[in-house]
């Protein structure tokens, strides 16, 4: 197989803080896998989980030498093509674009949707939930009014775990709530802001205002008291930064309610299906997530749309200049377009 790729820097329309700090850009790599005159698109780019941060200078790197360890491989074996990446200790989200990359170039190399390829069944995808960064009150209210200038989303999600502590969360939540339309589900993430003792005093005070859920309340690395704060919550605990594969959710299974899976994290879209299989053993729930993601990565995560609890993939409409057209937005869904592949083209592409 031939592997090209191309780096995307596109600012965001709003700069999105969370309890680790904020960004205003993000950096991607438009991956291509061409084989028998066929060319596959996959997305790879930069992503923090905890201390621990892919720099776009690590993703050319591996990217370079992706494409010479897989040269001489077949396009149609993924699994070697991962096990080989592996090996080279490849970074996730390197090996999570070529993995998309090569679904999408055996689906349009055998003339069927990503989703028969791969053998997802039709089910109805729950809406996708829109996201409010770490803000002042009235800056955030402003962010929910400028998200209904694109559509009437009706599922939120607000980023707490602000440096000003819970009473900054609260009263951000006081406003912002107000701005939201009624009869929305709104949730929280707190991506690990909150010590234990403020998680446990958040999660009461959220659960009396309806919230649905917490998300990563606590850093990664203090798995060790999330039963805890589990077992006194009245509301429903996901893991985002505490989970990055599958590998990791047996241990999680008495600890929180469900995982938030990303492609850049788990390395593709065949590990976010092993991923979603074994949160379902272990009875949990499953969110369906994105970093920075265009619609080429976003497409590729919708088309598991059906497989999930939540859906959390908005980050594309915050992105100035995406080159990208794939899913489409239906009364809050986000739906996985017709044609082989994922179905993603550009948009100088002629339909």
């Amino acid at each position: 197989m031939d592997l090209s790729f191309q780096f995307l820097r596109l600012r965001k329309r709003t700069p999105l803080a969370i309890s680790r700090g904020a960004s205003a850009e993000s950096v991607l790599a438009w991956i291509r896998v061409r084989s028998e005159g066929v060319e596959g698109w996959g997305e790879a780019g930069e992503y923090s989980i905890g201390t621990h941060r892919v720099f776009p200078t690590e993703l050319e790197a591996n990217l370079q030498r992706a494409q010479s360890v897989l040269e001489r491989l077949p396009a149609a074996d993924r699994a070697a093509a991962d096990a080989v990446l592996r090996k080279q200790g490849i970074d996730s989200s390197t090996r999570a674009g070529i993995n998309q990359a090569l679904i999408d170039w055996l689906g349009k190399r055998q003339g069927m949707s990503a989703g028969t390829l791969l053998g997802i069944p039709e089910r109805p995808s729950p809406p996708t939930s829109v996201t409010v960064g770490i803000n002042t009150p009235e800056a955030a209210a402003a962010r929910v009014r400028l998200w209904l200038r694109t559509a009437s989303f009706r599922v939120w999600k607000l980023k707490m775990g602000s440096p000003g502590g819970v009473g900054a969360d609260q009263a951000m939540y006081e406003t912002v709530i107000q701005a939201i339309p009624a009869g929305s589900r709104v949730s929280v993430d707190a991506n690990g802001g909150w010590t234990l003792d403020q998680a446990r005093e958040m999660a009461g005070w959220l659960a009396d205002r309806g919230v649905d859920h917490i998300e990563q309340p606590l850093p990664r690395g203090q798995e060790r008291d999330l039963p805890s704060l589990r077992a006194r919550s009245p509301i429903a605990i996901l893991a985002d930064e505490s989970c990055l594969d599958s590998s990791e959710i047996p241990a999680l299974a008495e600890a929180v309610d469900g995982v938030n899976i990303k492609l850049f994290k788990c390395g593709g879209v065949d590990p976010a299906l092993r991923m979603i299989q074994s949160a379902r053993d272990h009875g949990m729930k499953v969110m369906l997530g994105c970093y920075g993601n265009t619609l080429l990565g976003n497409t590729a995560l919708a088309r598991l749309g059906g497989l999930a609890d939540y859906v959390d993939l908005d980050s594309h409409w915050n992105l100035e200049g995406d080159p990208f057209k794939g899913a489409t937005l239906s009364d809050g869904v986000l739906q996985a377009p017709e044609g082989p592949g994922f179905g993603v083209s550009t948009h100088d592409t002629t339909d």
